[in-house]
């Protein structure tokens, strides 16, 4: 069983991040699993916290799915042509102490998607996470990309896909990215 993990960008109810991870969790090949979380709970980065506190449970909850998940799947909106705050946010917890990155992200398969109501898709978020996948030791998919545009017009006011030709093009970029994790992880061991 190929066990992935989906974390939404965004924090609103109805988003089509959210509502994206839904429709792929549906669209999965055989033998896979994804198990969506949200970045809600992760309060803002603030070292004093992190001194005084201790990285709070949220954030090492999260760090242990993602460390015994075979890949993770990163669905972002795109905010003033860039990765929304919150998403940084959370993975900057999720690399504290820096101890924990190389157990939580050291080349583990990562892909990232993105819906949005734009016509351009989320093709600006999804570079703008390269640099910080690269500086976590991920090992990023580039075999495909899924760029969800007009999204209002791909999903139905209860978050579920419609589209059938967005359906399918979800369905074919899982099947590249599972094999990219089963290539990925026969080289790691």
């Amino acid at each position: 069983m190929t066990k992935i993990i989906g974390i939404t960008g965004s924090l609103r109810s109805a988003s089509f991040n959210t509502a994206l991870l839904h429709a792929a969790k549906e669209s999965l090949p055989n033998n896979s699993a994804l198990e969506i979380v949200t970045l809600k709970g992760i309060p803002l980065y603030d070292g004093d916290i992190e001194s005084t506190e201790g990285i709070p449970q949220a954030v090492t909850t999260l760090q242990d799915k993602i460390a015994a998940a075979d890949g993770l799947l990163l669905a972002t909106p795109e905010y003033n042509n860039s990765m929304p705050g919150v998403f940084k946010n959370g993975l900057d917890w999720l690399s504290r102490p820096p101890s924990a990155t190389a157990r939580v992200f050291r080349n583990r398969p990562v892909a990232v998607i993105g819906a949005t109501p734009g016509g351009f898709g989320t093709v600006l978020a999804q570079n703008a996470w390269l640099p910080v996948l690269r500086t976590l030791g991920t090992s990023p998919w580039f075999g495909g990309r899924l760029l969800v545009s007009r999204a209002h017009q791909i999903f139905n006011e209860n978050g579920a896909m419609v589209d059938e030709t967005a359906r399918q093009q979800l369905a074919d970029f899982l099947v590249g990215f599972i094999e990219f994790i089963h290539i990925s992880n026969k080289l790691r061991r």
